[in-house]
């Protein structure tokens, strides 16, 4: 009875992960107390990070919330911070929590405007270089301001309906059939080829659109997280982070644009695949029909979806409050005027936001591990030693490189608060914090798209459902974004270098 209670806890423990990944987080429970006691809290310290952005790059195997809370839990129990500290750093960042809890959940009422305005641009268009430009620029625009993830979820969206529809004809079987478009035994031996290019030809969309919510997220106070948490530290609006950030981003947008192109027409590193001519009559006939169906209910919410969405952009452009409030505002609106009244359809919407919500709570746990050991202090102290000019490209490698391995948001609240820290205690400037401010923004955003561990969103789309249905694994992930990753990252570079 015994052996079995463990052996089921054993099971039980971090679910369905490797069972090499579960050892490794029980070896990081047990050695940190003896290395507390041993070598001393700072290198206990310093291995706590490493570990902890080890499960942000594993997040694959198991979501960081579960084995990085635990040894958040325990870096308080062993002393290396206390509880006090913890609730000040989450305090310090309220608004970022909020923007996380209402404005993901607001937008998810916003969807389908979103995946009818996708499914126009696929379906209307038949140049593949102008729909991947379409596509990533609408990425950008919309997150910008909206969430990334959102977004992600949306072009997810489409590209499941279109997949499945096509799927299920590919298999010989009407719209309304029945049908498990995950596997391709039905599918008829003439249609195989088609569906092969079609998987590549929504590869290539998806990275495309994917990397667009990174050109625009690092463009705005709420693109991403961290800008959010960048732009309080700092005390900038809305209207002032755009425009500082400018120089760097506007560069950065256009060699991104420049690149889908680049890769689209030459088809490398994957993309280049086109829509079959065939899957585009199928996809154009379901969406017509699909169009003929949509009531005049369906219709006016789509009207008041696009009325909430301007006033967002007003709301935001317009700083007429704090962010999560203006998100907290749009849900209010869009189930209000939408008929969404109960609590269960209310609820789904936090589905997506709460999950990160919580991991964010354990970051600011680290934070303070990192604050009250002063971990960073001797790394600050180096970078800040050199002359100032030098300084913002120094930070924009370190927070890239950082960025590329783990989560941006992580790395970017680590590094602005050290920098904050210098700046309160006199060592350098204002003028100093702004530039160094811009350059950890950038950093923690650009070079970040080299894997899915760094950017929320393409973490997201790697474990999501159309990733098995279109063969897109971890390391396919990485091959797409590699010429993104080049080019957008030297180019962000060289403008910190010669703007700041």
């Amino acid at each position: 009875m015994q052996q079995s209670a463990v052996a089921a806890l054993s099971r039980n423990f971090l679910g369905n992960s490797p069972v090499w990944y579960k050892q490794a987080i029980i070896f990081f429970l047990v050695i940190n107390p003896i290395l507390l006691y041993t070598v001393g809290p700072v290198v206990t310290g310093w291995l706590l990070i490493f570990e902890f952005i080890f499960t942000l790059a594993m997040a694959l195997k198991c979501y960081p919330l579960q084995p990085g809370g635990l040894l958040a839990i325990e870096a308080v129990v062993i002393g290396l911070t206390d509880p006090h500290n913890v609730y000040h750093e989450v305090s310090n960042n309220l608004e970022v929590i909020l923007l996380l809890m209402f404005m993901v959940a607001g937008i998810y009422f916003m969807k389908d405007l979103l995946l009818w305005v996708f499914t126009k641009i696929l379906t209307k268009i038949r140049s593949k270089i102008v729909i991947s430009l379409l596509f990533s620029l609408a990425g950008a625009f919309l997150s910008a301001f909206l969430d990334a993830l959102t977004v992600t979820a949306v072009l997810i969206a489409v590209a499941v309906g279109f997949f499945s529809v096509y799927h299920k004809v590919a298999s010989g079987k009407q719209h309304d059939s029945a049908h498990d478009h995950t596997h391709d035994g039905e599918v008829q031996e003439d249609r195989r080829t088609d569906l092969e290019n079609f998987r590549a030809f929504l590869r290539s969309l998806l990275m495309h659109g994917a990397v667009g919510t990174a050109l625009g997220g690092v463009c705005t106070l709420v693109g991403e997280p961290q800008n959010l948490l960048i732009a309080n530290k700092v005390g900038w609006d809305f209207v002032e982070f755009f425009t500082r950030m400018a120089p760097i981003t506007m560069p950065v947008l256009a060699i991104g644009l420049i690149t889908c192109v680049f890769v689209e027409k030459f088809k490398l590193f994957g993309y280049g695949g086109q829509l079959p001519e065939t899957v585009r009559n199928i996809l154009v006939s379901y969406a017509e029909e699909q169009s003929s169906k949509m009531t005049q209910k369906q219709r006016v919410s789509l009207w008041v979806q696009a009325a909430v969405a301007l006033f967002l952009i007003i709301g935001l452009a317009f700083h007429l409050a704090a962010v999560g409030m203006i998100g907290l505002t749009v849900i209010i609106l869009l189930t209000a005027f939408n008929g969404i009244t109960e609590e269960h359809q209310i609820g789904k919407a936090f589905e997506e936001a709460l999950p990160f919500t919580a991991l964010l709570v354990v970051f600011f746990t680290v934070v303070s591990v990192i604050h009250d050991q002063h971990l960073f202090q001797p790394i600050i102290d180096m970078a800040l030693a050199l002359e100032p000019s030098q300084q913002p490209s120094v930070f924009f490698i370190a927070n890239g490189i950082l960025s590329a391995i783990s989560d941006n948001v992580f790395v970017a609240t680590v590094y602005i608060n050290e920098v904050l820290a210098a700046y309160n205690a006199g060592t350098i400037t204002r003028e100093t914090l702004d530039h160094l401010a811009i350059a950890i923004n950038t950093g923690t955003n650009i070079p970040s798209v080299a894997t899915p561990n760094g950017q929320a969103a393409f973490l997201f789309l790697l474990t999501s459902a159309i990733a098995p249905l279109i063969r897109l694994s971890y390391g396919t992930m990485v091959w797409m974004a590699l010429p993104y990753t080049v080019t957008m990252s030297l180019v962000g570079w060289l403008a910190v270098v010669y703007t700041l």
